[in-house]
């Protein structure tokens, strides 16, 4: 399996059941596996395998009851494998040698030896199979004859524990997560070994084991010191040298070898952790004691069997983990610091005869706000942009929003648009948009481009609404929502989305068995005299594409790349499918006070990319004001999209809006749908849509990399728990429930739903009928 991807995944219940046995018995084959002869229990089952940098496998297993054995050793001497039972008991046997284990046991076994472990019921289980090279050192003589069910020692249960978070974390675990953890879990492991089994003469006593231990933890607080010597170590642990020399060797070890593997292994993880990328390999091998580079390099070659850049350059190529879409923070980077920078052309420059903000031009609206290179904001917002119109309260605007996936086919989407083409134009010598995202703007982090794509969303505005103060809620009543028609004159008449099924999406990692992760675009079309329905045009897999600065972009890790569409196939696709229109814009936000400049893609209090296609015309949205004047930002139109947005994106297209911005001032007067407000509310003429997150404020409450750990530390079950909360609070505040009769209501008429899976900030929100309420119920609801 290529480290650059998710886990090898075997789901038994996608194959046809002739194949199942088969299929089942080539997944345990790669963790040195065999199912029993006969045994054809495992029709159903499922079965993910990793492969870590340094050769150590770790496997997710569910299935029936079943039994396995040791297949040959793929390699001499035999690795050491390890399974933790987290459901299910049975028994484990070798050579006439009978233990029985239960749930949460951790077994160890030798690969090198005949056993045999059976599961009594359905089985849940994570196995870790360690190469022969990679223990040997720490366990010396105490390496397991047979099969050992480890107790409840320190370690043993420090084992069991980051095992259970592996498992748990299983399908969205990167290399740089995989690195950080496999060094302490092999120590916990060999720990719990040495400590619980018994050895023939020249073993460690107890008390040498502990005086080891001892040792090892004055090491590893001294890795970063060059000249770090067997009398330093002696002394902190308040040993003698000899004393301890002895210790390395009963430990099968030298002190030498030891602190050099030591080092290695951090040495390796940081060469993994994609943060880490700014800091060159030299810096990397100083921070844990290598006095030399060279020496460092020719010792991680032998060790691992690559150099250290080659690790490096390969996981740089590896597609991004969905988990590492926010920003890291500026940092340096000396070798690709500017190397995407280009001197950009004044937005003035672009979009001279250009319609700009003005008042309208007839009853329909009072201001017309156009998408055009100085109106938009693309991939970040912030309190600090100038806002591009001022309006008062109750004012109707027509706002213009711009696709960030015109890219997708430039010619259906851009092509003869003066607008869409001010804002997309990019040549080898400028970028119209330079910034695109809220990453650094030398591209000093993965040299994609200004902003890194750290926020994708062209978003029109900001729109200053007169007035408006932080603790007041601006309502943007949804009046109409229109397809914005191709400029083209070949497809006049004709309107145009997309769909990205992208490498963050909820599919990405789950591939079908003979199919690799990948990413694909679906081009759709709208008949503009059929504006309610849309159909797929053609299909597409996404294929390495070059920018026009030089920049090769192996997945959609940046947004409005031009597509060369010589460098990929069309296909059909979705035959005979009409898709209705469920129009919407996926991002309505105003600013937020925590932060000066934030990424687009994870939605808060504030609103911003909330995604709920329920948000259509005839809605009204309700945002809590945190910033003078609100600074209302719209944009990532969508013509429909289903809850869980799953494969990452909607049927994006750019679309035209009108919206009335209405100001609730803080105060006695104020809706009573809205007092107390700390998260957004879509009202609609027959339900309240109370929309909730992972974290209802992200920027506030995960600190100073809140843009990054959003990511990594979002759940459904977070989101649903907040949805819950403000369920119940909106109906006691606003129908003046008490909590015993919220909590009945939202169990027998609510409808809890997942929103999105796809925007770091996961959303979960309840949808309550108003038809329950009669209208005297509550005081100021509409």
């Amino acid at each position: 399996m290529d480290m650059a991807h998710g886990p090898d995944h075997l789901d038994l219940s996608t194959l046809p059941e002739a194949s199942r046995a088969d299929a089942w018995r080539t997944g345990l084959a790669e963790l040195g596996l065999s199912a029993a002869s006969g045994d054809n229990a495992a029709l159903t089952g499922v079965l993910g395998v990793r492969k870590l940098a340094s050769g150590m496998r770790l496997g997710r297993l569910t299935g029936p009851a079943q039994e396995i054995h040791a297949s040959p050793p793929r390699s001499r001497p035999a690795p050491l494998l390890a399974i933790l039972t987290l459901r299910s008991r049975g028994v484990l046997s070798s050579e006439g040698h009978v233990q029985y284990f239960a749930q949460n046991d951790l077994a160890v076994f030798d690969q090198g030896t005949e056993w045999f472990l059976r599961w009594t019921g359905d089985a849940r289980a994570i196995l870790l199979e360690f190469p022969h090279e990679s223990v040997s050192t720490r366990l010396g003589r105490h390496r397991p004859g047979r099969p050992l069910v480890l107790g409840s020692s320190v370690a043993a249960d420090m084992a069991r524990s980051m095992l259970s978070v592996l498992g748990a974390q299983f399908d969205t675990l990167t290399q740089q997560d995989l690195a950080a953890s496999e060094g302490t879990l092999l120590d916990a492991i060999c720990s719990a070994i040495v400590r619980e089994t018994d050895c023939d003469d020249g073993s460690m006593t107890p008390v040498q084991v502990a005086h080891f231990r001892r040792v090892a933890a004055a090491i590893d607080t001294r890795l970063a010191m060059p000249d770090l010597s067997l009398a330093d170590v002696s002394a902190m642990a308040g040993l003698s040298p000899r004393y301890v020399q002895r210790l390395f060797e009963l430990h099968g070890d030298s002190f030498t070898r030891y602190i050099r593997q030591k080092r290695l292994l951090r040495s390796r993880a940081d060469l993994l952790d994609i943060s880490q990328n700014a800091v060159s390999i030299a810096q990397i091998a100083h921070r844990w004691g290598f006095a030399s580079a060279s020496h460092f390099s020719r010792s991680f070659r032998d060790a691992f069997g690559i150099s250290p850049r080659e690790m490096r350059e390969d996981n740089r190529h590896a597609p991004l983990p969905y988990a590492f879409r926010g920003n890291p923070g500026e940092v340096s980077h000396p070798d690709r610091a500017n190397r995407t920078r280009q001197p950009a052309r004044e937005p003035a420059d672009l979009v001279g005869g250009l319609p700009g903000p003005a008042l309208g031009n007839d009853n329909s609206a009072d201001f017309v706000l156009p998408a055009r290179a100085d109106t938009v904001h693309w991939g970040h917002f912030s309190r600090s942009i100038p806002p591009v119109l001022y309006v008062p309260s109750g004012s109707v605007v027509r706002v213009e929003t711009l696709t960030q996936h015109g890219g997708d086919d430039y010619a259906r989407f851009i092509e003869g648009d003066p607008g869409a083409e001010s804002v997309f134009r990019w040549t080898r010598d400028a970028k119209a948009v330079d910034r695109r995202g809220a990453g650094p703007m030398d591209a000093s982090i993965f040299g994609r481009g200004a902003g890194e794509g750290f926020g994708v969303h062209i978003c029109t505005g900001p729109i200053h609404v007169n007035g408006a103060e932080p603790g007041d809620i601006l309502e943007v009543e949804i009046i109409e929502i229109a397809p914005r028609p191709s400029g083209n004159p070949l497809f006049k008449g004709k309107a145009f989305g997309s769909n990205a099924s992208a490498w963050w999406g909820y599919q990405y990692n789950d591939p079908l068995q003979g199919t690799s992760p990948h990413e694909t675009v679906t081009i759709f079309e709208v008949d503009l005299e059929r504006p309610d329905e849309a159909r797929a045009l053609y299909q597409y897999d996404w294929t390495p594409q070059t920018d026009p600065f030089g920049i090769e972009h192996r997945t959609m890790d940046y947004p409005g790349l031009p597509v060369d569409h010589g460098s990929v196939e069309h296909r059909q696709t979705l035959p005979g499918i009409v898709v209705p229109a469920r129009p919407h814009f996926g991002f309505v936000g105003v600013a937020p006070r925590e932060a000066n400049i934030v990424d687009s893609i994870p939605p808060g209090y504030f609103g911003g990319n909330v995604d709920n296609w329920r948000a259509g015309p005839g809605s009204r949205i309700y945002l809590p004001v945190a910033v003078e004047g609100a600074l209302l930002s719209i944009g990532d139109g969508h013509f429909s999209q289903g809850d869980g947005e799953i494969n990452g994106t909607g049927l994006e297209m750019s679309l035209t809006g009108t919206v009335r911005l209405r100001l609730h001032k803080a105060g006695t007067d104020m809706p009573a749908q809205v007092r107390g407000l700390s998260a957004p509310i879509i009202e609609t003429s027959d339900e309240w849509v109370i929309q909730s997150f992972s974290f209802e404020n992200h920027l506030r409450d995960l600190g100073r990399s809140a843009q990054t750990d959003v990511y990594t530390r979002s759940s459904v079950d977070h989101a649903l728990r907040n949805a819950f909360r403000q369920g119940r609070r909106f109906l006691m505040d606003v129908y003046d429930l008490t909590e015993d009769d919220a909590h009945a209501l939202l169990s027998v008429a609510a409808d809890f739903s997942v929103t999105q899976v796809a925007d770091g900030n996961f959303g979960v929100h309840v949808t309550i009928r108003r038809s329950l309420f009669s209208p005297s119920e509550t005081s100021g609801t509409p």
